[in-house]
């Protein structure tokens, strides 16, 4: 609960920055702009932080699902990825959290100051 109550906040704030921003002149297009670009961080930290942590989760549990199936699997099954997947992978982190924020972006982009300022 308290973990959605952050969140909603932190929503709250990130309008009524983008309010205050438009006050101050921003253009649509930057506002739009500026709502994508602050996503770039967060999907770069999501990728960075999940791709190590997937593959560590990988390796611990297929060997304990082979120990448990008592049979050995086979390297082609525990080295399911490749160094390159794996940057795919990490940078794909970015191109979501990026499709994630074009709504939200045109949204703040057309929203009046005012309205903003209230939400």
């Amino acid at each position: 609960m308290t973990g959605l109550i952050a969140l909603l906040a932190t929503a709250l704030c990130a309008v009524t920055a983008l309010g205050v921003l438009k006050s101050l002149g921003m253009t649509p297009r930057q506002v739009r702009t500026m709502v994508v670009v602050s996503t770039v961080l967060v999907g770069l930290a999501a990728g960075l932080l999940a791709v190590p942590a997937g593959t560590a989760l990988h390796s611990t549990v297929m060997p304990a699902m082979g120990d448990a199936a008592q049979s050995g699997l086979p390297t082609s099954v525990l080295d399911a990825f490749r160094p390159a997947e794996l940057v795919a992978l990490a940078a794909s982190g970015v191109v979501l959290a990026v499709l994630g924020a074009l709504l939200p972006a045109g949204w703040a982009a057309r929203t009046s100051v005012a309205a903003a300022l209230r939400a």
